[in-house]
């Protein structure tokens, strides 16, 4: 895709999520839209599931994960230990200094990628630094830590030590380190600590 291309792309995206945004909740920007383009391109905001269950394993102190689905979904499901901002509530003025500190990791998820990483884009481009994104959000969670799948017997070994990463990781999770507080199943070979319905099995949708 052309440069260009790309930078229009980005300012429609970015215009409708400020457009969104209440104005007179709407704070001074600080980064201009190529510098922001700049970041995006770099990839560095996503934190991989890995690193989370890490960090979750170890119960990290310093790790703050930040649902920015709405708070109907919230409820029915979220990663243990979650809060709630919906992207839309985003720029309120009691979540300034939840957003805007150097104590936390605050990683935001959603469902997919795409709402948590809009969230990212507004908080950095407000020169907030201490804001991540669950790459894959949910669906690649339930994925790749409570649900992983066995190499194939010809992959390297690199892929047999994530996995083994991945699977131990899914078990200790899955024993109280961290729950799915949800009205709807999990895949049926994850083991998380669950409240449950006997119909959907993942989180649905892809934002």
């Amino acid at each position: 895709m052309k440069p260009r291309l790309i930078l229009a792309v980005f300012l429609v995206t970015l215009g409708l999520i400020i457009a969104a945004v209440p104005q007179n909740k709407t704070r001074q920007y600080k980064l201009t839209a190529i510098e922001l383009l700049d970041e995006v391109n770099t990839r560095t905001q996503f934190i991989t599931p890995e690193v989370v269950a890490d960090m979750l394993v170890k119960k990290d102190p310093t790790l703050q994960l930040i649902d920015v689905r709405s708070q109907d979904e919230f409820e029915k499901f979220s990663l243990s230990g979650a809060i709630n901002i919906p992207i839309s509530n985003l720029l309120s003025e009691s979540n300034a200094d939840i957003l805007d500190q150097e104590v936390k990791m605050n990683i935001f998820y959603s469902n997919g990628t795409l709402t948590a990483n809009e969230a990212w884009m507004i908080t950095r481009q407000l020169g907030y630094k201490n804001n991540y994104v669950l790459e894959g959000g949910l669906n690649y969670w339930f994925e790749t830590i409570l649900n992983p799948q066995k190499p194939a017997s010809t992959s390297p070994d690199e892929e047999f030590a994530k996995y083994d990463f991945r699977k131990s990781a899914g078990q200790a999770l899955g024993g109280g380190t961290i729950s799915i507080q949800s009205k709807e199943a999990t895949p049926s070979s994850a083991k998380p600590a669950i409240k449950t319905a006997p119909k959907k099995k993942k989180a649905a949708g892809g934002c």
